[in-house]
């Protein structure tokens, strides 16, 4: 992205570039993927239209009467899988299978073809689970709610003994859990792959780790070595693992917020090799949240975040809603007159600031990098308002706008939240503003895609430039609302 940056002529030369300018270098639109027809054989077969509650072990038990199965990868939000095969006449008969008749996965109809990749890409060298790894890496995918160490071992253990669990926020919200043997970890990984910690939301991608033991110095909510419990740090006492069957409820923010009742974990797949008896551990159980987010994030609960490293000319109020709005509602923003380059984020709750703290602290935007920490204040208060160099006011109220996508259950849990990446995701676009290549997409009303940019950074730059950027056709009654977001894919 290279076009100017200003907050009033900014938009539409960036509109331009943003289809077809220079960083921009692949866009991907529903009608411009590969002929699945013409795939040729593979071991790897794509797996469509599974349903939202399906794990690793209903696809193991469905398909593993066309041969054995040594991989799955997950793709829960787009309802997908792929499973590679030991051998390419077993993805033969799957495929062939499904193209005949019904193949039904946790009681819903898939569809399957081959995948143009031969093997699925490890994060380890093992081929296959008997390699001895007892250490899984997991990715919480559209983290709304705080992961610690106790929502993990509540998770993990009652399918197998949990030794130790580190969380690391590298990439997005990851974590590596070591369990006392192979076996365990090949059972917690069948059964939890693709399964949401809380409904619609945390959910988890499951993968072997690299390590085969896990060095932990400290007990807190983000290490813990369950073989240790003197590792408690001095002067702290951890809140209690709270290893109830059923659970406590969530903080009294979330209910007061429209955020409903406690998030039920999806049930562990029906074979009887995957879960525990009905006495050890119920189909349905609820997991907790910590008290305040003061224990989760080593800061006095707050829902006023404050950012520092804001470019004098090219940042406003508008462009940080645009950018924080991915991670919680946007009540007020406010710039700091007597600390120039900072402003003051109120959002909608205490882990909304969180979120929006672990995946956009220390990103790089307009060349300085951007510093996000909890305020002190509890609630931003419109005094000293003053005119920023593009001409805008410090101080701008989005309590009422229809882009916060946070304002309701149902709304939050669309939301896929996904730390920076040179990938966006685009969405409510009217097909007459594209390309050619566009122009063939579809009749329907509002099309969506992928666009992929040279760096992380330019791809975060556009978004804050042109997140609800107004989009007129000619005899148009209304403007569609442009609306981008990060997306789970790191390259088209």
């Amino acid at each position: 992205f290279h076009g100017p940056l200003t907050a009033s002529g900014g938009g539409a030369t960036a509109m331009n570039q943003l289809w077809g300018g220079p960083a921009c270098k692949r866009l991907r639109t529903p009608d411009n993927g590969e002929d699945s027809h013409r795939i040729s054989p593979s071991p790897v077969v794509h797996v469509r239209g599974l349903c939202e509650a399906v794990v690793e072990a209903d696809l193991i038990d469905a398909l593993e009467k066309f041969g054995p199965i040594c991989y799955v990868m997950m793709m829960p939000f787009k309802r997908q899988a792929l499973v590679e095969f030991t051998a390419v006449e077993s993805a033969d008969r799957c495929v062939s299978c499904g193209a005949k008749e019904p193949v039904y996965i946790a009681g819903q109809q898939a569809y399957f073809n081959y995948s143009t990749s031969k093997r699925i890409t490890r994060p380890t060298n093992a081929d296959n689970p008997n390699s001895g790894n007892k250490v899984l890496l997991l990715s919480i995918q559209n983290p709304l709610y705080p992961i610690t160490t106790d929502v993990l071992y509540t998770v993990c253990n009652p399918i197998g003994s949990v030794l130790r669990i580190v969380i690391f926020k590298r990439n997005g919200i990851q974590a590596m859990v070591e369990f006392e043997s192979v076996q365990c970890a090949q059972k917690a990984k069948a059964a939890l792959n693709g399964a949401d910690i809380y409904a619609g939301c945390c959910t988890l991608k499951i993968e072997y780790a690299r390590p085969t033991r896990l060095n932990v110095i400290k007990n807190d909510n983000e290490s813990w070595d369950y073989t240790k419990p003197y590792l408690v740090r001095r002067g702290k006492t951890h809140t209690g693992r709270q290893r109830q069957a059923i659970l406590g409820e969530h903080p009294s923010s979330y209910s007061d917020n429209s955020y409903g009742p406690p998030c039920p974990l999806l049930p562990l797949p029906g074979n009887s090799r995957y879960k525990l008896t009905s006495v050890d551990v119920p189909d349905m159980v609820s997991y907790p949240l910590p008290q305040s987010s003061s224990s989760y994030s080593g800061h006095a609960p707050s829902s006023v975040a404050m950012v520092s490293g804001l470019h004098p000319s090219k940042m406003n109020c508008t462009r940080i809603f645009n950018l924080f709005c991915l991670y919680g509602n946007i009540e007020k923003v406010k710039f700091m007159k007597s600390v120039p380059g900072t402003a003051l984020v109120e959002m909608g709750d205490e882990y909304a600031v969180d979120r929006a703290i672990t995946h956009l602290n220390s990103i790089k935007v307009f060349g300085k990098r951007l510093n996000v920490c909890v305020s002190k204040q509890h609630a931003v208060i419109p005094s000293q308002v003053f005119e920023l160099e593009d001409g805008s006011s410090s101080y701008k109220d989005f309590a009422m706008t229809r882009n916060n996508r946070f304002s309701s259950a149902g709304q939050a849990s669309k939301n896929i939240i996904q730390p920076p990446s040179a990938v966006l995701h685009y969405y409510n676009v009217p097909p007459c503003i594209s390309q050619d290549h566009l122009l063939r997409v579809s009749s329907s009303k509002t099309i969506s895609g992928l666009l992929e940019f040279d760096s992380k950074t330019e791809a975060v730059e556009v978004l804050t430039v042109l997140n609800h950027y107004q989009i007129r056709i000619p005899n148009g009654s209304n403007p569609y609302t442009l609306k981008l977001c990060f997306s789970t894919s790191s390259h088209l």
